[in-house]
């Protein structure tokens, strides 16, 4: 099966009815530290103005109809292990690890940013970024993730990425990802699988991130815990809006009063009808609380 990772977006802009024209588009990497090399999306030919940071087990394309409904120049960045980017021997994927190598991507390709957007594990590497690397986070949007998430909150996504590893056609890991995405339409997770996983050799089918990961590990576990990066919360400068989504029970509302309690300037907006991930489900939504909240 022939992957042109650019030949979909037309598909992606007509589902949720937006306009389309080509847009300029190409995939770049950063060296981030020695051996280690992670992979971009750069939309635009222009001063990127945003910077978005997917989920664990997806990658970059997951903005893609986002991306075309802002249409604003910006870099859609794979996380380490993840898409096209390289993968650590240690597995270490966790928060921390990804915001440091991130820092070294974004500082050169969207040092100018106007925000940072992060979903889920994406998420909470863009809080550590705010606060560890505030020169590059001049606001941030956190979707659908806080500290307070842990294994039960996101027992329905540990039990989808931890599944088999190797599928026997294209169609069963299709169907898999449909089993458990049953609001979303099979076009749109077909797209989704033909980013996120490739054609072996011997002719099935796996994943393109990494399973050899300290927090898929920790999940399968129980130990699941970003508590610790509550203080990174508390220590973030920069304007900042957490999305819920609305059918997502990955944000309890006690963690929402505790996001409050450190940030009473933040806001918090609930997207009804999405679910975890919010950029998926209502990619026109999104980037409307986007455009407002980072560029108005």
């Amino acid at each position: 099966m022939g992957y042109d990772e650019f030949s979909m977006l037309a598909d992606n802009a007509s589902e949720v009815g937006l306009p389309f024209t080509p847009p300029v588009v190409a995939r770049t990497d950063v060296e981030v530290m020695a051996g280690q090399r992670v992979s971009a999306l750069v939309w635009g030919d222009s001063e990127p103005e945003l910077v978005l940071i997917h989920g664990g087990a997806q990658n970059a394309h997951t903005w893609d109809t986002v991306a075309l409904a802002l249409g604003r120049p910006l870099v859609a960045i794979d996380l380490p292990g993840h898409g096209h980017s390289g993968w650590r021997d240690d597995g270490a994927y966790g928060p921390v690890d990804n915001a440091a190598a991130l820092a070294v991507a974004i500082n050169e390709l969207a040092p100018k940013a106007a925000g940072v957007v992060g979903m889920s594990l994406g998420g909470m590497t863009a809080i550590v970024l705010a606060s560890r690397h505030p020169e590059l986070v001049r606001s941030a949007v956190i979707v659908d993730v806080t500290p307070g998430t842990d294994h039960a909150k996101a027992e329905p996504i540990i039990a989808f990425v931890d599944g088999p590893e190797i599928f026997e056609s294209f169609d069963e890991i299709l169907q898999r990802t449909i089993q458990f995405n049953p609001t979303r339409t099979e076009s749109s997770l077909r797209r989704g699988v033909l980013h996120n996983a490739y054609e072996r050799d011997d002719g099935t089918w796996s994943w393109r991130y990494d399973r050899m990961n300290r927090m898929r590990s920790d999940a399968a576990d129980q130990k699941l815990d970003f508590s610790e990066l509550w203080d990174d919360v508390s220590a973030i400068q920069c304007p900042l809006l957490l999305v819920r989504g609305g059918s997502s029970g990955v944000v309890g509302d006690e963690d929402v009063d505790e996001w409050k309690r450190r940030k009473p300037s933040s806001e918090v907006v609930v997207v009804e009808g999405a679910g975890h991930s919010v950029q998926g489900d209502k990619p026109v939504e999104l980037a409307a609380l986007i455009e407002r909240f980072v560029f108005s």
